[in-house]
């Protein structure tokens, strides 16, 4: 595991030659360095995300059409959503190869949630999520 984790690690480094010397297209540099990062994160684990994905996206599309939510694409939310959530798992777990104490996990899920409806919450006029800790 810990040689799998070494190997994406030392991949995901080389994805960012690109930015090293842009040689002035800064977009196009970034947008390689993006490319190559997400073919260094391509592998099986992959397969068990795209079933989640689904599944996130169909609970996001009901969320919208009860108007607890304004996701005109619910497979890209939910795609997003789970990148705020997995993006800095991925640096606090050292690519899962350490454990992540619960109050991180707790701390990353808050953030997450609160950039995601920012985005998708429901628009003037529709009801709105309650807050933590509050009553529906």
């Amino acid at each position: 595991m810990k040689a799998a984790a070494a190997r994406t690690a030392e991949r995901s480094l080389t994805a960012l030659d690109p930015l090293r010397d842009h040689g002035g297209d800064l977009r196009a540099a970034l947008e390689q360095a993006a490319l190559e990062i997400l073919r260094a994160h391509t592998c099986r684990r992959a397969q068990a995300l795209r079933r989640l994905l689904g599944a996130l996206a169909d609970r996001l599309a009901r969320l919208t059409l009860a108007d607890r939510l304004h996701t005109p694409d619910p497979d890209q939310a939910s795609e997003q959503l789970l990148a705020l959530l997995t993006g800095p798992m991925e640096l606090r777990s050292a690519l899962g190869t350490r454990p992540v104490p619960d109050d991180d996990l707790h701390a990353v899920a808050r953030a997450a949630v609160a950039t995601f409806l920012t985005a998708y919450g429901p628009r003037e006029g529709a009801e709105r999520p309650s807050a933590p800790g509050g009553s529906s």
